[in-house]
């Protein structure tokens, strides 16, 4: 087997580096948006269309995780699909320092941008090499892989909506 040429990777015709910086930079914009709308609303946040969405608890929930890390907090929501895109809007609501939050946030898109967009674009070829060696092997892998989701999701909403239950039985037991 060959091993391709890593400087050779593209998409859509232009090197992979360069949509990668391209999404970096994309991305980091995006955060610094959601900081200063955050911070515009502040606790308006949580009367708006998406702060009810998201539901005040957990509002709340990510409100304690930036007061006790801080910009740490905001480096770390790029690794957690759940916070990365709540969390920028409540640092700017708690008005976390900016210059602290401008350098967590540039190192968040400096490190998770290539890694996730590198890891996704092995994926997406390792599946594709897959396919042409064995199409029905590829079919199994895709049906396994939307099984696992289905099944954590489902398993999800279940915890989501016996939140309150587990709390309660043992409150009872007590």
């Amino acid at each position: 087997m060959r091993i391709p040429d890593p400087t050779a990777a593209s998409v859509f015709g232009l090197p992979l580096w360069l949509v990668v910086a391209v999404g970096a930079v994309a991305l980091f914009g995006a955060f610094q948006v959601y900081y200063w709308v955050g911070r515009r609303l502040g606790e308006a946040l949580y009367r708006s269309r998406v702060g009810r969405r998201i539901g005040r608890e957990r509002i709340e929930r990510v409100e304690n995780v930036v007061r006790r890390w801080g910009a740490l907090a905001v480096y770390g929501c790029f690794w957690v699909p759940g916070l990365r895109h709540t969390l920028p809007w409540v640092a700017g609501a708690l008005r976390v320092d900016y210059r602290w939050y401008l350098v967590a946030s540039a190192l968040g898109c400096l490190t998770w941008v290539p890694v996730a967009s590198f890891g996704l674009y092995s994926l997406l070829w390792a599946w594709l090499s897959l396919a042409a060696r064995s199409p029905a092997l590829a079919a199994a892998a895709v049906a396994v892989a939307a099984v696992a989701v289905a099944l954590f999701l489902r398993r999800r909403r279940r915890r989501g909506r016996s939140g309150d239950a587990p709390a309660a039985s043992e409150a009872v037991r007590s």
